[in-house]
């Protein structure tokens, strides 16, 4: 079998080849040495006892873990759900022809994608007296619904523009161009951005504990101060850090399936009708009814 070649660089020779495993083997080696001197230092450092992890059998501390996930996918979900209509009426708004329309958008979505996250949660929470939960979803809404309003925004303004002006040929108006033409085809083009983005809105609910939120680090929190021993978090992070990566895999894993299905093409049934012999097909009735078919 021969090499495919690329327009990018070219094919490796048999050189390179083996630099390049060279180069994968030694960082293979550095990672598996650096895994080790971790696991090294968690036994260096009696992590792995039974009296360490004995806490977490105790019913009490389970009801707490699985109160704090609760919160924690509470808070997320609100936020997904005022995120996503936030980005999307703000990306419009970015889009519209109507010029005070657009530069009040664009003000809006500048301001809250530059402001720090810990600041306006902290400012809703203090100024304007509003509970942890709703301080939290209220700050993590603004700035998560900012960042998402450009990715729809760039995301629409991707797909080509030949397709809008089909569109707007045919006679639709920009409401159904939007609808039924560009934002169909850009949904490909933003769902990874999209899913990128909710990752980081889940993660940063873990800034709830500082507002006294009770969500998962927080009950992690809570159960490392009451533990009697040396470095108490160390097994608290150890139960809590894989959960939160396994959420962010699932949402990842959504977003893998949610493309696969959007790729498959559309079943097609039937076709276009074919025309029968000796029928012109550019012609009024009348001449195909007066032209002579094949003898």
């Amino acid at each position: 079998m021969t090499a495919e070649t690329s327009a990018l660089y070219d094919v490796p020779g048999p050189r390179a080849l083996a630099r390049h495993r060279l180069y994968g083997l030694l960082a293979l080696l550095a990672v598996a040495a650096l895994v080790g001197w971790v696991v090294y230092m968690l036994f260096h450092t009696q992590q792995f006892t039974a009296a360490k992890w004995s806490p977490f059998t105790y019913r009490g501390v389970q009801e707490l873990l699985l109160r704090g996930l609760g919160n924690t996918l509470k808070a997320f979900g609100w936020t997904v759900l005022l995120a996503l209509p936030f980005g999307a009426l703000f990306a419009a708004g970015r889009l519209s022809d109507h010029r005070a329309v657009r530069w009040c958008s664009t003000v809006v979505v500048e301001f809250f994608r530059a402001m720090p996250l810990l600041v306006m949660i902290f400012f809703i929470f203090v100024a304007l007296k509003v509970e942890p939960l709703w301080a939290l979803v209220a700050g993590l809404t603004l700035y998560n619904g900012s960042v998402l309003a450009e990715v729809f925004r760039a995301g629409v303004l991707a797909v080509p523009r030949g397709q809008r002006e089909a569109a707007y040929a045919l006679g639709l108006r920009k409401t159904q161009v939007m609808a039924y033409v560009l934002v169909p085809q850009a949904n490909r083009a933003m769902l990874p951005s999209i899913i990128s983005q909710l990752v980081v809105a889940l993660k940063d609910t873990s800034l709830g504990f500082l507002i006294t939120y009770e969500e998962f680090l927080h009950a992690g929190k809570l159960i490392a101060t009451n533990l009697d021993y040396d470095l108490p978090f160390i097994p608290v992070v150890m139960v809590i850090a894989p959960v939160y990566i396994g959420m962010c895999l699932l949402l990842s894993w959504t977003a893998r399936w949610v493309e696969r299905r959007g790729r498959r093409s559309p079943k097609v049934r039937g076709g276009a009708p074919m025309a029968r012999p000796g029928i012109g097909m550019g012609l009024p009735p009348e001449a195909q009814e007066r032209r002579p078919g094949p003898e």
